[in-house]
C-alpha cells in the first residue's frame, strides 16, 4: 500500500459544514464548471458471473460465524433504509427490502456455530465472480491497521505535534447530489468572499495554518507517527494517565493523496522491492532533516475525532472488525455486502488468504472493481500484516438471491 499510496480514512460522499443555500449555490456553480470538463470514464466496467458455492477457493475451511458476526454489524443501517431504496451503485445489490430477510436470518445463527453460519451464506446468498472488463478478475489487495501513538491532551514536553478537529469553515461537496453523471466525485475546500477555494495543504499545516484556534484534538510526541496515522485513519492514543483515547476519520482537505513510497524510490533511497510500511518509517526517523519535506510532499490532510471504545468507524457506519472488514471502491461495490477473498497471506506468501470479509470501508487509493484493502486490527503483528501486504488476487460478491444484479460501470 505504500507504493500504491493510499490513506484509509474514508471518505463521506455528502454535503457538510455550513449548509445554507449560498453553499449550495456555489456547489451548483462549481458543478457546471466541473461537468464541462469532466474527465472521460477510466474504462473500468464490473462484470458479474454467477457461480456456484463450489468455485469458491477454501470456502468450506473458513470460520463463517466470524462473518456473520461482522455482516450483523452491516445490518444495523441497512435495515434502517427504505424497502425502495437502491442497495449499492446502480442498485447492483438490489434494494434494502431484499437485505430484510437475510439480515434477519443473520440475527438466528447461534454464536460460534460455523456450520449454521456457513449454511446461512449458502441458503440466502448467491456468489458471483467479480472481474473488470479490461483487467479481468484479478486485481491489487493491500492491508490497514490501528496503529498506536503517544500522546497529551494539552501540548506539554515533549507532545508537541498537534492532531486536529475538523475545521468548522471545510466543505465538502458531493458533486453526484447535483448530477448523476458525477456520482462518486467530491470536492473539498472553504469559502472565501462567496467562493470555493482549496483548503490548507499539508505543508501550510504544519507550518501554523490551523494554530492558535483551538482545534487540536490531542498531541503526540512524533510527527512521523501522526503521518502515518492519517494514511491508516484512525488509531488508538495513549495517554500521560494510562488511558487509551480512541480516534478516528472526520474529513480530509480534499488534496490528493501523494505516495511517499515512491518518492523515496523516484531519489534512490529506497529499494521498489523493499518499500513497507516499516521501511518507509525507519528510513524517516533515521533522516529527520528530511522527514518533513518528504512527508510534505503529500498534500492531503487528515482531520480526526474522538471515537467511543468500540474503535475504528468504516464508511459504512459500523465498527470494523480485524481481518473481517475490508475496504472497496464503493463506486462498484455496495458496502455492507459479503465478499469472499482469495489472495495470499501477506507475511507467508506460500500461504492461501481464503475468507469471507464484510464491504464496510473505503480508502483514497482504492480504486476499481478489483481492489481491496484489509482491516488487521491493532497491535505489531497488525502493523506488520498491513505494512507487508500487496498481493495480487480476486474476490467474489455474495448477495440476496433475490437480486438480480447486471454488471456496471463507475458513476463518473
Amino acid at each position: 500500500p505504500w507504493v500504491a499510496g493510499w490513506g484509509s480514512g474514508p471518505e463521506r460522499f455528502h454535503v457538510s459544514g455550513n449548509r445554507s443555500s449560498g453553499y449550495r449555490a456555489i456547489a451548483v456553480v462549481l458543478l457546471t464548471a466541473l461537468s464541462a470538463c469532466a474527465p472521460a470514464p477510466t474504462g473500468d466496467r464490473l462484470i458479474l458471473e454467477p457461480v456456484p458455492y463450489s468455485a469458491l477457493p477454501g470456502w468450506s475451511r473458513d470460520a463463517h460465524w466470524d462473518a456473520v458476526a461482522t455482516l450483523r454489524r452491516s445490518c444495523r443501517p441497512m435495515v434502517r433504509r427504505a424497502d425502495t431504496s437502491p442497495a449499492g451503485p446502480s442498485a447492483i445489490a438490489g434494494t434494502f427490502r431484499d437485505w430484510r430477510i437475510p439480515c434477519g436470518a443473520a440475527g438466528a445463527v447461534a454464536e460460534g456455530d460455523h456450520d449454521a453460519a456457513r449454511a446461512f451464506f449458502e441458503r440466502w446468498f448467491k456468489p458471483y465472480r467479480v472481474s473488470a472488463g479490461r483487467d479481468g478478475d484479478r486485481g491489487l489487495f493491500t492491508g490497514y491497521f490501528e496503529p498506536d501513538l503517544q500522546g497529551a491532551r494539552r501540548k506539554h514536553g515533549r507532545f508537541t505535534v498537534p492532531l486536529y478537529h475538523r475545521p468548522p469553515e471545510l466543505v465538502s461537496v458531493d458533486l453526484g447530489a447535483f448530477n448523476n453523471d458525477l456520482a462518486g466525485r467530491q470536492i473539498v475546500g472553504k469559502v472565501v468572499d462567496g467562493k470555493l477555494e482549496p483548503f490548507a495543504s499539508r505543508r501550510q499545516i504544519a507550518n501554523s495554518a490551523l494554530a492558535g484556534r483551538g482545534l487540536e484534538l490531542v498531541w503526540v510526541d512524533s510527527a512521523v507517527d501522526a503521518f502515518f496515522l492519517h494514511v491508516q485513519g484512525s488509531g488508538r492514543i495513549r495517554l500521560r494517565d494510562g488511558s487509551v483515547m480512541h480516534v478516528g476519520y472526520a474529513a480530509r482537505n480534499g488534496h490528493p493523496y501523494t505516495s511517499i513510497g515512491k518518492d523515496l524510490v523516484r531519489r534512490g533511497a529506497l529499494a521498489a522491492d523493499k518499500v513497507t510500511m516499516q521501511s518507509i518509517r525507519s528510513w524517516l526517523v533515521a533522516h529527520p532533516a528530511e522527514a518533513a519535506s518528504i512527508m510534505a510532499a503529500n498534500a492531503s490532510y487528515v482531520f480526526f475525532r474522538e471515537l467511543g471504545a468500540e474503535g475504528p468507524i468504516g464508511a459504512q457506519g459500523v465498527p470494523l472488525t480485524a481481518g473481517r472488514s475490508l475496504a472497496v471502491d464503493r463506486r462498484f461495490l455496495p458496502l455492507g455486502a459479503p465478499v469472499w477473498l482469495d489472495t495470499m497471506a501477506p507475511l507467508d506468501p506460500a500461504r492461501p488468504l481464503q475468507r469471507l470479509m464484510v464491504a464496510q470501508d473505503t480508502g483514497s487509493a482504492i480504486k476499481g472493481p478489483v481492489r481491496g484493502d484489509v482491516f488487521w486490527g491493532h497491535g505489531k503483528l497488525a502493523a506488520r500484516r498491513a505494512g507487508h501486504m500487496k498481493q495480487r488476487g480476486r474476490y467474489f460478491l455474495l448477495l440476496p438471491r433475490t437480486v438480480k444484479p447486471q454488471g456496471s460501470g463507475p458513476q463518473s
